[in-house]
């Protein structure tokens, strides 16, 4: 199979629209990464979506809609989700909630669960797509699976090339880490993957803290304990790189690629995954500098352990 890229004009939209409507899997950026899209209402596409990037089956998908108004034809809505929703949709939130009656999405998208995990991101050409679409399109990141997420359609077409139907290239994704995933069950809002939106945030619009999850299952994306990771070894909170590493850098420090010089640490999300990508590349041992744990922080780190997790 050839992989196509498609520019974000009107016509590049249309075809990936058209390729997503007659069951096919494209490619696209969001403000967190890009995304590997298949109709989620089409068990053959969702199973498209697994087969090419080798993810293991009880690892749940998220689905992206092109407006919030869309959700409750999926789910069952609760005031909680419209509080989050009404502050941070469309943006880098996902939210998990229970399924309601005839929804009409494939089973696989769940892996069985009696929840599924809904997204509206705010990336321009990502809501266009989705709009001439129409429907929910079930899209995890586009890379092989437990690999480092891709952030530019270059990342994508290296992991994917051959095996999707499209990518539709709008150049580097923004914020740079996957969403924020909030399990919003019959308990308290639980956080359940840290992400582009901070912690701190969800609290301040819900007016107290999140709980955090109990027990290892996997309930939502991202929760495997060795995902993101290079090929390479990851070392992490490294002051100096020992004999044979490449050492990734944040603020001040002598070291082969700095994710932040000056210590922003949204400049340091935005870079995590390409900079983890020029790395891996040179098929040497990494070492990253200790990054602060919190705002953005907890997320970057919360990538870095699980790429540096035994595997």
């Amino acid at each position: 199979m050839e992989t196509l890229e498609l520019t974000p004009d009107p016509a590049g939209i249309a075809r990936a629209a058209s390729l997503l409507d007659a069951g096919d899997l494209v490619s696209f950026p969001t403000e967190t990464v890009y995304g590997l899209g298949g109709d989620a209402r089409n068990g053959a596409a969702v199973a498209g979506i697994y087969e090419a990037k080798g993810r293991p089956s009880f690892n749940p998908l998220i689905v992206h809609l092109a407006q919030a108004s869309m959700a409750r034809a999926y789910v069952q809505w609760s005031d909680a989700a419209d509080i989050l929703a009404g502050a941070f949709w469309p943006g880098p939130l996902t939210l998990v909630l229970p399924l309601r009656e005839n929804h009409g999405l494939s089973s696989l998208v769940t892996a069985g669960l009696d929840t599924v995990a809904l997204r509206v991101p705010a990336h321009a050409t990502a809501h266009r797509l989705l709009a001439a679409f129409g429907g929910p399109v079930a899209a995890p990141s586009a890379n092989p699976s437990g690999r480092i997420s891709p952030t530019t359609a270059e990342h994508v077409l290296a992991g994917l090339s051959g095996k999707i139907a499209a990518v539709l290239n709008d150049g580097p994704c923004a914020v740079g880490l996957e969403s924020t995933i909030i399990g919003l069950g019959d308990g308290q809002p639980t956080l359940l993957r840290s992400g582009g939106l901070p912690q701190e945030a969800i609290e301040a619009a819900l007016g107290h803290p999140l709980a955090q999850p109990s027990g290892g299952d996997v309930t939502a994306p991202g929760q495997l304990s060795s995902h993101y990771a290079p090929a390479a070894k990851v070392r992490l909170n490294a002051t100096q790189a020992e004999n044979g590493e490449l050492l990734l850098g944040f603020g001040k420090m002598p070291c082969d690629l700095n994710l932040s010089t000056i210590g922003d640490l949204s400049e340091a999300a935005a870079n995590l995954f390409d900079h983890l990508h020029q790395l891996d590349a040179k098929s040497r041992p990494i070492a990253v500098a200790p990054i602060p744990a919190h705002g953005l922080g907890q997320a970057i780190n919360d990538r870095l352990r699980r790429a540096a997790a035994p595997r």
